[in-house]
């Protein structure tokens, strides 16, 4: 190994979690090096939110544009794949990152390509792809951001199959006559309405009862139905027992449990996270190589008070915009303890404190129709021993939404704290319905009153009346 190069703080991992680490520790004038063994951005902005995202735009705003009258007879035919495609390599840069170098330059941050492991304490050693080695020592931290990759179950078969994951998903440039998905996570119910819309005849096999499990039952129930209506199936309490493939292009085939068997001509496996940590040398400073990485509130790692960790590595919540807001938590802590400043404020919703991966922890799915929640689901909140009452609308009943579309179908829920009068969690199931979960958010960070948000008064006509709605409800 070559002599140690240092600096403030090393941040091994270049995606969103990374970045934004890096951005908040240059902004607090500390040294540091990012490194990064693909592309800068991470699977976020090659693989994952931005190309699926613009995959997802043209299906649902024709899906809208059908119910709109007047505009329904202009929006008749196919969606034009290959400009859906072309849109999507857009936005992922055409899976190049030049735009992310720029943007490091510009802020004095330093990048090693290559492959980084921890190297004992403050230090990771680097591996370029020519095959030079590079030490950097931290004064202050390191900081792991890996993230997580797809989890692809040992069945048999499996490997010859070549199986999708959400990586093949988002990228491919064919839409396959058959796709067959397996899961029901939010992975597997985004790309089936993306591949449905793009003319792939899709069904999805879900081993438990229903699509989005971590959301409210009726959720993934309206996606279901609306997937179905579409011309998808989905079928639920199925499990996958085996997968043959032969030949390197032809049909792939489940085995279910009981013999049955369905053919397709491509197979998403949208089966889960693991974490990026089996070969990073954890074990050089006492933690477990493929683990997940435990931290505290201020995401750093306990017993190593140089070592955090942002993002999906950590397992606190699996979602950018949350490794984004860790980055940001964790970034202000390792600028203040560098500075020598006073104790850290770690508690809750301190400014050192990631609260809001376990009490406001929004997500927004972009299926047909778009599902987004916020806080607690009534089960959460009932398992955490409050005293709840679940207050649900129909969102199609709201004036701006019968304007927004014809036939709009959709729910929503708030979740309430009966002893603070508070919300504890709320969710929206409809068309356009994520851009109504932040003012949820805020509501639930903010610990609003009941009675105050009464004074809120929504825009006529606008679906956030589902807000008024809802606190009429509540009301009697």
């Amino acid at each position: 190994m070559t002599e140690a190069v240092e600096y403030d703080v090393v941040v091994l991992g270049g995606g969103p979690a990374g970045e934004n680490i890096v951005d908040r520790t240059r902004a607090a004038g500390l040294s540091t090096a990012l490194v990064e063994s693909e592309l800068v951005g991470g699977e976020c902005s090659y693989w994952a939110c931005v190309p699926s995202k613009a995959l997802l735009r043209p299906a649902l705003a024709r899906s809208e544009a059908r119910r709109v009258p007047g505009l329904a007879g202009a929006v008749r035919g196919p969606l034009d794949a290959e400009a859906v495609f072309a849109h999507r390599d857009y936005w992922t840069g055409d899976w190049k990152d030049d735009g992310q170098l720029d943007w490091l330059d510009s802020i004095g941050a330093h990048l090693y390509r290559g492959h980084g492991r921890l190297y004992g304490v403050r230090k990771v050693a680097v591996t370029s792809p020519e095959g030079e080695h590079h030490v950097l020592a931290a004064r202050h931290a390191v900081v792991v951001a890996t993230g997580t990759r797809a989890v692809v179950p040992d069945l048999p078969g499996i490997a010859g199959a070549r199986p999708w994951t959400s990586r093949e998903a988002t990228s491919a440039r064919e839409v396959p006559g058959r796709l067959l998905i397996v899961g029901g996570s939010v992975v597997a119910a985004e790309m089936a309405t993306a591949w449905q819309a793009l003319g792939s005849e899709v069904t999805v096999l879900v081993r438990g009862s229903g699509l989005l499990p971590r959301m409210e039952s009726f959720a993934g129930e309206l996606v279901a139905e609306a997937l179905t209506e579409a011309g998808a199936v989905v079928r639920t309490g199925v499990a996958v027992e085996a997968v043959v493939r032969n030949g390197p292009t032809g049909p792939v085939t489940v085995v279910l449990e009981g013999g049955e068997t369905l053919e397709g001509d491509e197979l998403l496996m949208a089966t889960g996270r693991a974490p990026r940590t089996e070969d990073i040398g954890l074990d050089t400073v006492g933690l477990t190589p493929g683990d997940w990485i435990g931290v505290d509130e201020s995401c750093r790692v306990p017993g190593h008070d140089w070592l955090y960790a942002v993002g999906d590595v950590n397992h606190r919540a699996l979602l950018t915009h949350q490794g984004k807001y860790q980055a940001r938590i964790a970034g202000a802590a390792i600028a203040a303890r560098a500075a020598g400043s006073p104790p850290l404020d770690a508690s809750r919703w301190g400014a050192h404190a990631a609260t809001a991966d376990t009490e406001a922890l929004p997500q927004a799915v972009f299926t047909d129709p778009e599902a987004a929640a916020v806080g607690l689901t009534l089960a959460e909140a009932e398992r955490a021993g409050h005293r709840v009452r679940a207050v649900d609308y129909d969102l199609g009943r709201v004036s701006g939404a019968g304007l927004y579309a014809d036939g709009y179908r959709g729910r929503a829920r708030m979740v309430v704290d009966l002893d603070r009068e508070v919300l504890l969690g709320a969710t929206f199931v409809g068309p356009g319905a994520a851009e109504l979960v932040h003012a949820a958010t805020v509501a639930v960070v903010g610990e609003v009153p009941i009675g105050r948000l009464w004074h809120a008064v929504p825009s006529f006509p606008t679906i956030s009346e589902v807000w008024l709605r809802l606190l009429e409800t509540y009301r009697g």
